[in-house]
Protein backbone atom coordinates (compact mmCIF):
# COMPACT_ATOMS: atom_id res chain seq x y z
CA UNK A 1 0.00 0.00 0.00
CA UNK A 2 2.96 2.19 1.07
CA UNK A 3 4.71 1.83 -2.03
CA UNK A 4 1.82 2.15 -4.42
CA UNK A 5 1.30 5.90 -2.44
CA UNK A 6 4.65 6.05 -3.48
CA UNK A 7 4.14 5.48 -7.05
CA UNK A 8 1.22 7.67 -7.33
CA UNK A 9 2.89 10.77 -5.95
CA UNK A 10 5.70 9.98 -8.34
CA UNK A 11 3.27 10.24 -11.08
CA UNK A 12 1.79 13.35 -9.74
CA UNK A 13 5.22 14.97 -9.31
CA UNK A 14 6.51 14.55 -12.85
CA UNK A 15 2.86 15.14 -14.55
CA UNK A 16 3.39 18.64 -12.18
CA UNK A 17 7.32 18.72 -13.58
CA UNK A 18 5.94 18.63 -17.30
CA UNK A 19 3.21 20.57 -17.11
CA UNK A 20 5.11 23.49 -15.45
CA UNK A 21 7.78 22.78 -17.95
CA UNK A 22 4.94 22.97 -20.68
CA UNK A 23 3.74 26.86 -19.59
CA UNK A 24 7.58 27.84 -19.61
CA UNK A 25 7.74 26.92 -22.76
CA UNK A 26 3.91 27.72 -23.88
CA UNK A 27 1.95 30.37 -22.60
CA UNK A 28 -1.07 30.79 -24.36
CA UNK A 29 0.75 29.59 -27.29
CA UNK A 30 3.84 31.62 -26.62
CA UNK A 31 7.50 30.01 -28.14
CA UNK A 32 10.55 32.28 -26.46
CA UNK A 33 13.79 31.59 -28.20
CA UNK A 34 15.21 32.56 -25.44
CA UNK A 35 13.87 29.99 -22.72
CA UNK A 36 15.63 27.36 -21.55
CA UNK A 37 13.54 25.00 -23.85
CA UNK A 38 15.40 26.38 -27.06
CA UNK A 39 18.56 28.41 -25.03
CA UNK A 40 19.07 31.10 -27.91
CA UNK A 41 20.91 33.95 -25.94
CA UNK A 42 21.48 37.45 -27.01
CA UNK A 43 24.85 37.92 -28.83
CA UNK A 44 25.26 34.34 -29.91
CA UNK A 45 23.94 32.84 -33.17
CA UNK A 46 20.56 31.45 -32.93
CA UNK A 47 19.80 29.89 -36.03
CA UNK A 48 19.16 26.51 -34.33
CA UNK A 49 17.15 27.63 -31.62
CA UNK A 50 14.76 29.70 -34.06
CA UNK A 51 14.39 26.86 -36.35
CA UNK A 52 13.43 24.59 -33.28
CA UNK A 53 11.25 27.36 -32.08
CA UNK A 54 9.27 27.45 -35.56
CA UNK A 55 8.74 23.92 -35.72
CA UNK A 56 7.13 23.61 -32.42
CA UNK A 57 5.17 26.52 -33.10
CA UNK A 58 4.21 25.47 -36.89
CA UNK A 59 3.06 22.16 -35.30
CA UNK A 60 0.64 23.76 -33.02
CA UNK A 61 -2.56 22.71 -33.74
CA UNK A 62 -3.93 26.18 -32.12
CA UNK A 63 -2.95 29.71 -32.59
CA UNK A 64 1.10 30.27 -31.68
CA UNK A 65 3.71 33.13 -31.29
CA UNK A 66 7.49 32.60 -31.40
CA UNK A 67 8.86 35.87 -29.34
CA UNK A 68 12.53 36.77 -30.07
CA UNK A 69 12.85 39.20 -27.21
CA UNK A 70 15.09 42.65 -27.28
CA UNK A 71 18.38 42.65 -28.10
CA UNK A 72 20.63 41.71 -31.06
CA UNK A 73 21.06 38.11 -32.27
CA UNK A 74 23.63 36.91 -34.80
CA UNK A 75 21.81 34.71 -37.20
CA UNK A 76 23.80 32.69 -39.77
CA UNK A 77 20.71 31.97 -42.03
CA UNK A 78 17.00 30.39 -41.42
CA UNK A 79 14.21 28.69 -43.37
CA UNK A 80 10.63 29.28 -41.90
CA UNK A 81 8.75 26.54 -44.37
CA UNK A 82 4.45 25.84 -43.69
CA UNK A 83 1.86 24.98 -44.37
CA UNK A 84 1.86 25.32 -40.18
CA UNK A 85 -1.42 23.63 -38.44
CA UNK A 86 -2.92 26.85 -37.35
CA UNK A 87 -2.17 30.85 -37.61
CA UNK A 88 1.01 31.90 -36.88
CA UNK A 89 3.32 34.98 -35.53
CA UNK A 90 6.62 36.01 -35.66
CA UNK A 91 7.26 38.57 -32.65
CA UNK A 92 10.72 39.92 -33.39
CA UNK A 93 11.15 42.57 -31.10
CA UNK A 94 15.05 42.04 -31.11
CA UNK A 95 17.67 42.52 -34.22
CA UNK A 96 18.39 39.62 -35.94
CA UNK A 97 21.70 40.51 -37.58
CA UNK A 98 23.01 38.59 -40.59
CA UNK A 99 27.19 38.17 -41.75
CA UNK A 100 28.77 40.59 -43.32
CA UNK A 101 29.89 37.80 -46.07
CA UNK A 102 27.30 35.90 -48.09
CA UNK A 103 29.32 33.26 -48.87
CA UNK A 104 28.77 31.94 -45.19
CA UNK A 105 25.11 31.30 -46.47
CA UNK A 106 23.52 28.16 -47.73
CA UNK A 107 21.99 29.64 -50.37
CA UNK A 108 23.59 32.89 -50.94
CA UNK A 109 21.07 34.41 -52.41
CA UNK A 110 18.60 34.41 -49.56
CA UNK A 111 19.78 35.14 -46.00
CA UNK A 112 15.84 34.22 -44.62
CA UNK A 113 12.78 32.95 -46.07
CA UNK A 114 9.09 32.21 -45.42
CA UNK A 115 7.81 29.83 -47.72
CA UNK A 116 4.52 27.85 -48.27
CA UNK A 117 2.83 29.86 -44.89
CA UNK A 118 -1.12 31.00 -44.77
CA UNK A 119 -2.53 33.04 -41.68
CA UNK A 120 1.21 34.23 -40.99
CA UNK A 121 2.01 37.64 -39.00
CA UNK A 122 5.29 39.29 -39.00
CA UNK A 123 5.64 41.98 -35.98
CA UNK A 124 7.32 43.22 -32.80
CA UNK A 125 8.89 46.29 -34.16
CA UNK A 126 12.73 44.36 -34.66
CA UNK A 127 15.05 44.74 -37.49
CA UNK A 128 16.36 42.74 -39.68
CA UNK A 129 19.91 44.17 -40.28
CA UNK A 130 21.73 42.90 -43.43
CA UNK A 131 25.23 44.35 -42.69
CA UNK A 132 25.43 44.79 -46.69
CA UNK A 133 28.24 47.76 -46.92
CA UNK A 134 30.62 44.79 -47.89
CA UNK A 135 28.59 43.54 -50.75
CA UNK A 136 27.85 46.91 -52.15
CA UNK A 137 31.40 47.68 -52.39
CA UNK A 138 31.59 44.26 -54.62
CA UNK A 139 28.64 44.82 -56.50
CA UNK A 140 29.83 44.38 -59.93
CA UNK A 141 26.22 45.14 -61.93
CA UNK A 142 27.53 47.65 -64.30
CA UNK A 143 29.73 45.07 -65.54
CA UNK A 144 28.40 41.85 -65.13
CA UNK A 145 24.85 41.27 -66.23
CA UNK A 146 24.26 38.27 -64.34
CA UNK A 147 25.40 39.73 -61.06
CA UNK A 148 23.22 38.96 -57.59
CA UNK A 149 23.12 38.97 -53.96
CA UNK A 150 22.03 38.00 -50.82
CA UNK A 151 17.98 39.19 -50.36
CA UNK A 152 17.35 40.36 -46.82
CA UNK A 153 13.77 38.36 -46.51
CA UNK A 154 12.19 36.13 -49.14
CA UNK A 155 8.61 35.82 -48.97
CA UNK A 156 7.41 32.20 -50.73
CA UNK A 157 3.61 31.55 -51.74
CA UNK A 158 2.66 33.53 -48.86
CA UNK A 159 -0.76 34.05 -48.38
CA UNK A 160 -3.82 35.61 -46.12
CA UNK A 161 -0.78 37.41 -43.96
CA UNK A 162 0.39 40.31 -42.38
CA UNK A 163 3.88 41.75 -42.27
CA UNK A 164 3.82 45.08 -39.65
CA UNK A 165 6.37 47.30 -38.04
CA UNK A 166 9.75 45.63 -39.17
CA UNK A 167 12.65 47.42 -40.34
CA UNK A 168 14.55 45.87 -42.95
CA UNK A 169 18.25 47.21 -43.04
CA UNK A 170 21.45 47.55 -45.06
CA UNK A 171 20.21 44.42 -47.34
CA UNK A 172 22.73 42.96 -49.34
CA UNK A 173 20.33 42.77 -52.24
CA UNK A 174 16.41 43.20 -52.33
CA UNK A 175 15.53 44.09 -48.42
CA UNK A 176 11.77 42.25 -49.28
CA UNK A 177 11.48 39.99 -52.19
CA UNK A 178 7.67 38.66 -52.25
CA UNK A 179 6.88 35.89 -55.07
CA UNK A 180 3.23 34.04 -55.42
CA UNK A 181 1.59 35.71 -52.52
CA UNK A 182 -2.09 36.61 -52.14
CA UNK A 183 -3.59 38.75 -49.78
CA UNK A 184 -0.51 39.86 -48.33
CA UNK A 185 -0.07 43.03 -46.01
CA UNK A 186 3.05 45.12 -45.99
CA UNK A 187 2.08 48.13 -42.54
CA UNK A 188 4.36 50.79 -41.08
CA UNK A 189 7.24 49.00 -42.68
CA UNK A 190 10.46 50.26 -42.75
CA UNK A 191 12.95 49.73 -45.21
CA UNK A 192 16.70 51.78 -44.56
CA UNK A 193 19.92 51.53 -46.41
CA UNK A 194 21.86 54.20 -48.11
CA UNK A 195 21.37 56.16 -51.68
CA UNK A 196 24.64 54.50 -52.73
CA UNK A 197 23.69 50.95 -51.80
CA UNK A 198 23.24 49.78 -55.72
CA UNK A 199 20.61 47.38 -56.24
CA UNK A 200 19.16 47.19 -52.73
CA UNK A 201 15.14 47.72 -54.04
CA UNK A 202 12.94 48.27 -50.90
CA UNK A 203 9.85 45.80 -51.70
CA UNK A 204 9.79 43.74 -54.76
CA UNK A 205 6.41 41.88 -55.93
CA UNK A 206 6.21 39.73 -58.71
CA UNK A 207 3.81 36.89 -59.85
CA UNK A 208 1.50 37.62 -56.73
CA UNK A 209 -2.09 38.67 -56.29
CA UNK A 210 -4.06 41.19 -53.71
CA UNK A 211 -0.83 42.48 -52.08
CA UNK A 212 -1.09 45.75 -50.20
CA UNK A 213 1.53 48.12 -49.03
CA UNK A 214 0.30 51.09 -46.73
CA UNK A 215 2.12 53.59 -44.33
CA UNK A 216 5.74 52.49 -45.11
CA UNK A 217 8.94 54.79 -45.03
CA UNK A 218 11.48 53.19 -47.35
CA UNK A 219 14.86 54.97 -48.39
CA UNK A 220 17.26 52.93 -50.10
CA UNK A 221 19.22 52.90 -52.84
CA UNK A 222 17.28 51.58 -55.86
CA UNK A 223 13.66 51.23 -56.65
CA UNK A 224 11.79 52.19 -53.39
CA UNK A 225 9.03 49.41 -54.24
CA UNK A 226 9.21 47.64 -57.93
CA UNK A 227 6.83 45.54 -59.48
CA UNK A 228 7.79 42.04 -61.67
CA UNK A 229 5.45 40.40 -63.82
CA UNK A 230 2.65 38.47 -62.92
CA UNK A 231 1.51 41.05 -60.62
CA UNK A 232 -1.87 41.81 -60.24
CA UNK A 233 -4.15 44.08 -57.98
CA UNK A 234 -1.49 45.81 -56.03
CA UNK A 235 -2.29 48.83 -53.68
CA UNK A 236 0.54 50.91 -52.50
CA UNK A 237 -0.88 53.82 -50.53
CA UNK A 238 0.35 56.20 -48.14
CA UNK A 239 3.98 55.71 -48.92
CA UNK A 240 7.00 57.99 -48.34
CA UNK A 241 9.85 57.23 -50.64
CA UNK A 242 13.83 58.27 -50.59
CA UNK A 243 16.38 58.75 -50.88
CA UNK A 244 15.98 55.68 -54.30
CA UNK A 245 14.37 55.26 -58.05
CA UNK A 246 11.01 55.66 -56.90
CA UNK A 247 7.96 53.18 -57.59
CA UNK A 248 8.37 51.40 -60.78
CA UNK A 249 6.51 49.03 -62.28
CA UNK A 250 8.97 46.86 -63.97
CA UNK A 251 11.46 46.45 -65.49
CA UNK A 252 9.32 44.00 -67.54
CA UNK A 253 10.47 42.31 -70.68
CA UNK A 254 14.26 40.70 -69.92
CA UNK A 255 13.12 37.20 -69.29
CA UNK A 256 11.38 34.83 -71.16
CA UNK A 257 7.78 33.19 -69.59
CA UNK A 258 7.16 36.53 -68.20
CA UNK A 259 3.27 37.08 -67.03
CA UNK A 260 1.24 40.19 -67.84
CA UNK A 261 1.03 42.72 -64.82
CA UNK A 262 -2.68 44.34 -64.27
CA UNK A 263 -4.59 45.99 -61.93
CA UNK A 264 -1.77 48.55 -60.11
CA UNK A 265 -2.65 51.51 -57.90
CA UNK A 266 -0.34 53.85 -56.45
CA UNK A 267 -1.88 56.35 -54.50
CA UNK A 268 -1.20 59.12 -51.87
CA UNK A 269 2.84 58.79 -51.85
CA UNK A 270 5.33 61.28 -51.09
CA UNK A 271 8.17 60.93 -53.33
CA UNK A 272 11.51 63.02 -52.20
CA UNK A 273 15.33 63.53 -53.58
CA UNK A 274 15.14 60.64 -55.87
CA UNK A 275 16.06 59.68 -58.98
CA UNK A 276 13.15 59.16 -60.38
CA UNK A 277 9.54 59.59 -59.31
CA UNK A 278 6.50 57.18 -60.52
CA UNK A 279 7.89 55.22 -63.14
CA UNK A 280 6.81 52.75 -65.99
CA UNK A 281 9.93 50.63 -67.51
CA UNK A 282 10.41 47.68 -70.16
CA UNK A 283 13.09 46.49 -72.03
CA UNK A 284 13.52 46.96 -75.92
CA UNK A 285 14.86 43.43 -77.70
CA UNK A 286 13.17 41.21 -74.83
CA UNK A 287 12.18 38.10 -75.05
CA UNK A 288 8.74 38.52 -73.46
CA UNK A 289 5.33 39.68 -75.28
CA UNK A 290 3.11 40.67 -72.57
CA UNK A 291 0.80 43.16 -71.55
CA UNK A 292 0.97 45.36 -69.04
CA UNK A 293 -2.28 47.39 -67.94
CA UNK A 294 -4.99 49.11 -66.04
CA UNK A 295 -1.88 50.81 -64.14
CA UNK A 296 -2.54 54.12 -62.11
CA UNK A 297 -0.45 57.37 -60.06
CA UNK A 298 -2.60 59.26 -58.33
CA UNK A 299 -2.33 61.97 -55.14
CA UNK A 300 1.66 62.09 -55.34
CA UNK A 301 3.99 64.89 -53.85
CA UNK A 302 7.10 65.29 -55.88
CA UNK A 303 9.61 66.87 -53.23
CA UNK A 304 13.02 67.95 -55.70
CA UNK A 305 12.37 64.39 -57.77
CA UNK A 306 14.62 63.44 -60.33
CA UNK A 307 12.43 62.79 -63.36
CA UNK A 308 8.91 62.98 -61.98
CA UNK A 309 7.03 61.05 -64.57
CA UNK A 310 8.76 58.36 -66.63
CA UNK A 311 7.12 55.68 -69.25
CA UNK A 312 10.25 54.15 -70.85
CA UNK A 313 10.24 51.39 -72.91
CA UNK A 314 13.64 51.24 -74.04
CA UNK A 315 15.10 51.24 -70.41
CA UNK A 316 18.21 49.64 -70.32
CA UNK A 317 20.61 50.63 -67.51
CA UNK A 318 24.66 50.14 -68.30
CA UNK A 319 23.59 49.51 -72.43
CA UNK A 320 22.99 45.65 -71.93
CA UNK A 321 20.32 45.83 -74.88
CA UNK A 322 20.10 46.27 -77.99
CA UNK A 323 17.38 49.47 -78.60
CA UNK A 324 17.45 48.63 -82.09
CA UNK A 325 14.67 46.40 -81.59
CA UNK A 326 11.39 47.81 -80.06
CA UNK A 327 9.77 46.00 -76.71
CA UNK A 328 7.55 43.88 -77.31
CA UNK A 329 5.64 44.58 -74.14
CA UNK A 330 2.05 46.22 -74.71
CA UNK A 331 1.20 49.48 -72.58
CA UNK A 332 -2.17 50.56 -72.00
CA UNK A 333 -4.98 52.46 -69.58
CA UNK A 334 -1.80 54.19 -67.77
CA UNK A 335 -3.07 57.18 -65.81
CA UNK A 336 -0.97 59.76 -63.73
CA UNK A 337 -3.78 62.18 -61.87
CA UNK A 338 -3.04 64.82 -59.58
CA UNK A 339 0.79 64.92 -58.95
CA UNK A 340 2.24 68.12 -57.76
CA UNK A 341 5.57 69.62 -56.14
CA UNK A 342 9.17 70.18 -57.90
CA UNK A 343 11.63 68.07 -59.99
CA UNK A 344 15.51 68.29 -60.10
CA UNK A 345 15.64 67.79 -63.67
CA UNK A 346 13.81 69.60 -66.68
CA UNK A 347 12.68 66.66 -68.18
CA UNK A 348 9.76 66.36 -65.88
CA UNK A 349 7.30 63.89 -67.88
CA UNK A 350 8.64 61.42 -70.24
CA UNK A 351 6.60 59.42 -72.24
CA UNK A 352 9.02 56.69 -74.51
CA UNK A 353 6.64 54.00 -75.68
CA UNK A 354 7.08 51.23 -78.38
CA UNK A 355 7.18 51.73 -81.74
CA UNK A 356 6.10 48.24 -82.51
CA UNK A 357 3.31 48.36 -79.78
CA UNK A 358 2.59 51.85 -78.65
CA UNK A 359 1.07 52.71 -75.65
CA UNK A 360 -2.84 53.20 -75.49
CA UNK A 361 -5.12 55.00 -73.23
CA UNK A 362 -2.52 56.78 -71.34
CA UNK A 363 -3.97 59.50 -69.13
CA UNK A 364 -2.43 62.65 -67.64
CA UNK A 365 -4.34 64.79 -65.60
CA UNK A 366 -4.12 67.75 -63.34
CA UNK A 367 -0.39 67.73 -62.84
CA UNK A 368 1.44 70.58 -61.32
CA UNK A 369 5.24 70.53 -61.45
CA UNK A 370 7.83 73.09 -60.83
CA UNK A 371 11.78 73.04 -61.34
CA UNK A 372 13.50 72.84 -58.20
CA UNK A 373 16.60 75.12 -60.36
CA UNK A 374 16.91 77.27 -63.37
CA UNK A 375 15.84 76.81 -66.45
CA UNK A 376 12.17 75.70 -68.23
CA UNK A 377 10.38 72.11 -67.62
CA UNK A 378 9.66 70.18 -70.59
CA UNK A 379 8.22 67.06 -71.36
CA UNK A 380 8.80 63.86 -74.06
CA UNK A 381 6.23 61.87 -75.71
CA UNK A 382 6.41 58.97 -78.55
CA UNK A 383 4.33 56.44 -79.60
CA UNK A 384 1.85 57.44 -77.52
CA UNK A 385 -1.14 60.27 -77.52
CA UNK A 386 -1.83 60.91 -74.07
CA UNK A 387 -5.31 62.03 -73.39
CA UNK A 388 -4.37 65.45 -71.17
CA UNK A 389 -6.47 67.82 -69.04
CA UNK A 390 -5.37 70.64 -66.78
CA UNK A 391 -1.49 69.76 -67.05
CA UNK A 392 0.92 73.20 -68.68
CA UNK A 393 1.98 72.96 -71.77
CA UNK A 394 5.70 72.24 -70.94
CA UNK A 395 4.23 69.17 -69.30
CA UNK A 396 2.01 67.84 -71.75
CA UNK A 397 3.65 66.42 -74.32
CA UNK A 398 4.94 69.34 -76.15
CA UNK A 399 8.16 68.08 -77.84
CA UNK A 400 7.98 65.03 -79.58
CA UNK A 401 12.09 64.71 -80.29
CA UNK A 402 14.22 62.72 -77.78
CA UNK A 403 15.81 64.49 -74.76
CA UNK A 404 19.70 64.27 -74.26
CA UNK A 405 19.90 62.61 -70.82
CA UNK A 406 22.77 65.00 -70.10
CA UNK A 407 20.50 68.11 -70.77
CA UNK A 408 18.03 66.71 -67.71
CA UNK A 409 17.08 63.09 -69.39
CA UNK A 410 15.48 59.90 -67.78
CA UNK A 411 18.68 58.29 -66.24
CA UNK A 412 19.57 54.56 -67.85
Amino acid sequence: MGLKLVMNLLSILMILSLASAKRELLSDGEFDVTSAKYGGKAGSDISQALTNAWKDACASTSPSKIIIPKGTYPLKEAEFSGPCKAPIEMQLQGTLQAPEDSTQLTKPDTWIGFLYINDFTLSGGGVFDGQGAKAWKANDCQKNPKCSSTINVRFHQIKKSLVKDITSLNSKNFHFNIIGAEQLTFDHVTVTAPGDSLNTDGIHIGRSNGVNITNCVIGTGDDCISIGDGTKQLSIEKVTCGPGHGISVGSLGKYDNEEPVAGIFVKNCTISKTQNGVRVKTWPNGPSAITASDIHFEDIIMDDVQNPIVLDQEYCPYDQCDKSVSSKIKISNVSFKNIRGTSATALGVKVACSKSNPCDQVVMSDIDLKLSGAGELTSQCTNAKPTITNVAKPLACATDQPVDPAKGGAPK
